[in-house]
């Protein structure tokens, strides 16, 4: 009996091992058509039947193909393209690369050296904080006087600017150059505050040298409101800073800004550093390359390569993802490394090692800016299953990208959703462009790779960042209760809006405003969780108005913003109507002036729509005139530019308005008008023609605005009858001219 009992369990347990996967497969097959199901339904729907939508998922479990549209179809696939950097960076550096800076001098003595010789190569993440750590370093080494500093940054070539950022002249910190020598990621922080309303701003940089002139025009205001604007631009001689505007008493106000010479920038940051450590320079910093008679004091070597992947990844870094692939073209190609070079290494990379040949994509940088590059869905999705394969690369690659409502550029998203720390992914956003690449592993267990790229969707990014959201969550969701449809009807705001009653939504908005009025960064959750459930469109543009005043330099607030408030009687209409019952000032249109005033293109073309949206209502027309010269003031090449954008009808609207408040600033020097001279004379012919067009348009607007009213019965006022259309001054005669 018990020689039979060793049989009869040997068959049992050889029965469930081949019954389990006969079992569970009906199961896996069911969860799959559900899956494809939901996605072939959602590829359907707004906002991408209006639009080009790729997608490939791919099992990483037995590598088929689960669902796919248009993935052979080239895209541009925005940031994902830092995606390719960076397996081909991990490929060809190692994850144990660091960036090395090194500090040479004359043989010799090393207490008084004639010339301190500061030789770059590449390091991205080289901080003022580390700098001092450098200082430090050399000061324990006896280092005591410099005569001269001479920088060294042949490294890299003298390119600043890789392909494709040309595409936009911008002064913000995502358009910072490269260098051997760079500091800070090529940006420098200009804070503002001020004392007394009237009196002069104060404006302090951080950190602060002789490389920057420092020309302040802002002062200080009364009211909560920030109308003020920053500007770099690189003279030849020094890096000017301009501020203009207002900065209001209560708080402080910052702003990143790129500069353009990065080893000067680097070079008198670190004599101010040297001369803080006892280190005493006599000479300016000068360009100049290391002679062979050199011998080396110090190398400083960098964070270690999985922190500089992460950096580039996780928070979207171009000026990173451009430093590797000079970095690539160096080490491998030798210097100094380029752009070009770069990428010669990255297609050797795909088309050895990922099997992607070379012309069956198009690679210009390594950042993905503007509209550029050129990547099928498939043949992301095929890189991120290579080096998911590729076991001594995968943990620095998978960590390096974004987890799902957790980090990076996807802290705030998927929230609710199964998604939540299952989905790791590199975002990608350019206008009329959002894409996501990365893994995800399901409820039931599975992993999967995915690549989803939307081109040329009409309006605002956010349905479509919510449909890509929405694919996310319903593949992470394969295997939970009420599976991939359940996800996507989460997070899927319903067709139709839920307005609340005027009781129940002034409750709700008294309370987000005083929430706002703290400025706390630490009542970001509470808000952004009532944001993503709110259902009224006019309180959830409160929210987002809300989240964007607790963190004003917070990326995904002003996105919150942005996305949440439109020129529609159901967001903008209603918050008219409820604030003047709550007695309150309008809420949003304070926080879009500010963001347009630094020159935000999004948020002008919202005020823009504001115009017309304000007709018939005095009040709302005089809160979107000021705010329109407002920000002519200090944005007045964007205004432009946005103008231009803008429908026929809206344009008429907002230029009727814009006179009024110019007329009321009674600015003979309004910066508007150079600002249009310069549009005049573009040598592109519709260019000139459209401010041709609006230089007249404004001008008699503006005479309009500015001749006397004839005085009727009664006290009503009208404007003087005209026989014939008003003819624009002369340029002499315009304010300003």
């Amino acid at each position: 009996m018990s020689s039979r009992r060793p049989c009869l369990a040997a068959a049992l347990l050889c029965t469930c091992l081949v019954a389990g996967p006969t079992r569970a497969a009906p199961s896996k097959a069911a969860d799959r058509e559900a899956l494809k199901k939901t996605l072939l339904d959602l590829a359907q729907r707004a906002p991408f039947r209006e639009a080009r939508l790729g997608l490939q998922l791919v099992s990483l479990d037995d590598g088929s193909v689960v669902f796919s549209k248009d993935a052979d179809a080239l895209m541009n696939p925005a940031s994902n393209v830092k995606l390719v950097t960076a397996a081909a960076a991990l490929a060809r550096l190692g994850p144990e690369y660091r960036f090395d800076t090194e500090f040479l001098v004359e043989p010799g003595p090393s207490e008084r050296v004639k010339t301190l010789w500061v030789r770059g190569k590449g390091d991205p993440s080289i901080t003022t904080e580390r700098l001092h750590a450098m200082a430090s370093e050399l000061s324990h080494l006896g280092l005591r006087e410099v005569g001269e500093l001479v920088l060294d940054d042949t490294w890299f070539d003298a390119e600043r600017l890789a392909p494709g950022f040309e595409q936009e002249i911008s002064d913000r910190a995502y358009a910072a150059p490269t260098g051997a020598l760079s500091l800070n990621a090529n940006a420098v922080g200009v804070y503002l505050r001020a004392s007394s309303p009237g009196g002069r701003a104060v404006v302090e940089l951080e950190p602060p040298s002789e490389y920057f002139e420092v020309v302040n025009q802002a002062a200080g205001a009364s009211s909560r409101a920030r109308r003020a604007s920053v500007s770099s631009q690189w003279t030849g001689s020094a890096q000017r800073i301009t501020v203009r505007g207002t900065v209001p008493v209560s708080g402080e106000w910052a702003v990143w800004k790129r500069i353009d010479n990065p080893p000067m920038y680097f070079g008198y940051t670190f004599r101010k550093v040297l001369e803080m450590h006892g280190i005493r320079v006599r000479g300016k910093p000068r360009l100049g390359v290391v002679p062979e008679r050199a011998r080396l004091l110090y190398a400083a070597q960098s964070e270690t390569f999985d922190l500089v992947l992460k950096r580039m990844n996780k928070h979207s870094s171009n000026f990173v993802a451009e430093q590797l692939l000079k970095t690539l073209g160096a080490e491998v190609k030798g210097p100094p490394g380029s752009t070009a070079n770069g990428v010669a290494v990255a297609e050797e990379f795909l088309d050895r090692e990922a099997g992607i040949p070379r012309g069956s994509y198009i690679l210009r940088n390594g950042s993905g800016l503007n509209d550029t590059n050129r990547f099928t869905p498939r043949q992301l999705a095929q890189l991120l299953k290579v080096m998911w394969d590729r076991f001594p690369l995968a943990p620095e690659f998978l960590s390096s990208v974004g987890i799902a409502g957790k980090d990076g550029t996807l802290r705030y998203r998927f929230e609710g959703s199964e998604a939540v720390g299952r989905l790791r992914a590199k975002t990608g956003t350019l206008e009329n462009v959002s894409a996501l690449s990365g893994y995800v592993q399901s409820v039931g267990g599975e992993r999967f790779a995915f690549s989803v790229i939307v081109n040329d969707h009409p309006g605002r990014a956010a349905p479509v960042i919510q449909g890509i959201d929405a694919i996310g969550a319903a593949v992470a969701a394969v295997g939970a209760p009420g599976g991939p449809d359940r996800a996507v009807a989460s997070l899927m705001q319903p067709s139709s809006v839920s307005p609340s009653s005027n009781e129940e939504a002034k409750a709700r908005i008294r309370t987000y405003l005083a929430v706002a009025q703290k400025a706390d960064q630490r009542n970001l959750p509470f808000l952004r969780t009532a944001w993503r459930t709110e259902h009224d469109p006019a309180v959830r543009a409160v929210l987002a108005d809300s989240i964007y005043e607790s963190d004003p330099r917070d990326y995904l607030g002003t996105r919150a913003l942005l996305d949440s408030f439109t020129a529609s009687d159901e967001v903008y209409g209603r918050l008219r109507r409820l604030a003047r019952e709550l007695k309150v000032e309008l809420p949003c249109v304070g926080s879009l002036t500010s963001l347009g005033a630094e020159g935000n293109g999004e948020a002008l073309a919202r005020l823009v729509e504001l115009a017309r949206a304000s007709a018939g209502d005095a009040a709302a027309q005089r809160t979107v005139s000021g705010a329109l010269a407002d920000v002519a003031r200090t944005a007045p090449d964007e205004l432009l530019i946005s103008l231009r954008g803008a429908s026929a009808a809206d344009r008429d609207a907002a230029l009727g308005l814009l006179a009024q408040g110019m007329a009321q600033q009674q600015d003979a020097d309004h910066p508007l008008w150079p600002a249009v001279r310069k549009v005049m004379a573009s040598t592109d012919a519709a260019v000139a023609a459209f401010g041709r067009e609006l230089d007249a348009t404004l001008s008699q607007r503006m005479a309009a605005e500015k001749a006397p009213r004839v005085v009727q019965a009664a006290g009503s006022t009208v404007p003087p009858a005209t026989t014939q259309p008003a003819v624009a001054p002369a340029p002499t005669d315009r304010p300003g001219g």
